[in-house]
């Protein structure tokens, strides 16, 4: 078998668009040094449309298209409360949550770590000592769709013994789900 043999590619065009045009700045004195400027004129044809660009940004996805919205619901909110707990990295979520709701998890995540930091403590060397950590369960879950497209979720959460309540909006947006608030208890 014969080494595969290498190609010789073009190198790429690094010039500006040719479409920007260079004009000269009007001088200031004949011994001022001249520099080229773009020519900034827009005509009206080349104004930004936007109706055009209304595609780029998050597009509503009609509810019959999107899978059902209470197991949706459930399993964001298992996955929060996990994170808070430490047992799940908050990046898993950055696509089922908006940016400030994705934020405003990874600070309170940063928050329950350092809460949940052990004292130091004169125990044996080497030798940590945890105790069984139970799994926070979603126990309940209601929801209720104020427009279509919204759905707006309450659930209930039992963890280590205590009971807390979670509410979440999820908006139909590109094809998925997405929470657009959360609060918890």
């Amino acid at each position: 078998m014969s080494a595969p043999t290498l190609r010789r590619l073009p190198v790429p065009v690094s010039e500006p668009f040719p479409s920007t045009r260079l004009t000269r700045a009007p001088a200031a004195s004949a011994s001022a040094h001249q520099q080229h400027m773009l020519d900034l004129t827009f005509s009206a044809s080349t104004q930004p449309d936007p109706a055009a660009d209304a595609w780029a940004g998050p597009q509503p996805t009609s509810p019959d298209r999107l899978p059902d919205p209470r197991e949706v619901a459930g399993a964001v909110v298992q996955a929060v409360v996990e994170v808070l707990a430490g047992t799940r990295p908050a990046g898993q979520l950055v696509r089922w949550l908006s940016a400030d709701v994705y934020a405003a998890l990874q600070r309170r995540a940063a928050l329950a770590a350092r809460l949940r930091r052990p004292p130091t403590s004169t125990s044996v060397p080497g030798r940590q000592e945890r105790a069984p950590v139970r799994r926070a369960v979603v126990r309940s879950v209601h929801t209720t769709e104020p427009v279509p497209g919204v759905v707006e979720a309450s659930a209930v959460v039992v963890d280590r013994g205590r009971v807390r309540a979670v509410a979440l909006r999820l908006e139909g947006l590109d094809g998925r789900w997405r929470a657009t608030a959360l609060e918890m208890g």
